[in-house]
């Protein structure tokens, strides 16, 4: 399994963990761009070694491949001199070095592969984070307008019963009555308060005559009006 199928499982399981667990969308979201964060750095890493070896495996060929070379001018000068142990010596070289040269040449174009994979993978990997953070304000809007609309019907369906309603309704008639309880007390006391005005006005009324009978009866009787209390007479 390669680093990028390895991350994708990874990221899967995380994702499949904190679902069962029924955990906060928002959390679980900010934790799976912290995982694949994680797990991009990671690729990353593999994939700088992966280059490294690349390079290392090329130059090995290229040094091979200048053997080869040299090995052969070699042997085209032995024979040009008239020396052939010397060029059979440098074709014996140069075919060792050229055996190399094959080898690195096999594992450098494997490992080019290898290398191309791994930093598709990680470009892949880096636009699904981009792509993952533009979504996720999106997605925590959703999930809070979906626990919204969950809230809602669960209050529905435990008023179903109209037990609140009902329980409203005796409370209004409860205040209904407080508030005619309190109207009739203050009816009472304004009757109360109306009917001590009309004594007192009859009381002034009766003082009235008295005065005036007691006037008629002293002007009867030939008594001259008293003075007031500390006045004097003319």
């Amino acid at each position: 399994m390669g680093i990028i199928d390895r991350i994708k499982t990874l990221i899967k399981a995380n994702i499949n963990d904190m679902l069962s667990k029924a955990e906060d969308p928002e959390l679980i979201l900010n934790q799976l761009i912290e995982d694949m964060r994680g797990a991009y750095k990671e690729a990353r890493a593999q994939t700088t070694v992966a280059l490294a070896d690349e390079n290392m495996l090329k130059d090995k060929f290229g040094k091979e491949k200048e053997a080869v070379d040299l090995w052969q001018g070699r042997a085209e000068l032995g024979l040009k001199n008239n020396r052939e142990d010397l060029a059979r010596e440098a074709l014996s070289r140069k075919l060792d070095h050229e055996r190399l040269m094959l080898e690195y040449e096999d594992q450098y174009n494997k490992q080019h592969a290898a290398t191309e994979a791994l930093i598709n993978g990680l470009s892949a990997l880096e636009q699904k984070i981009e792509e993952a953070k533009r979504k996720k304000d999106l997605l925590i809007a959703k999930a809070k307008r979906a626990e919204a609309a969950q809230t809602i019907n669960a209050t529905l369906a435990d008023m179903g019963d109209n037990s609140a309603f009902e329980e409203f309704e005796r409370m209004e008639e409860k205040v209904d009555k407080i508030e005619a309880t309190a109207g009739a007390e203050g009816k009472m006391a304004e009757i109360e308060g109306s009917t001590k005005n009309l004594e007192d006005e009859f009381k002034k009324l009766g003082s009235s005559d008295v005065d005036t009978e007691l006037k008629a009866l002293k002007a009867k009787m030939g008594l001259a009006e008293l003075p007031p209390a500390g006045g004097s007479t003319k």
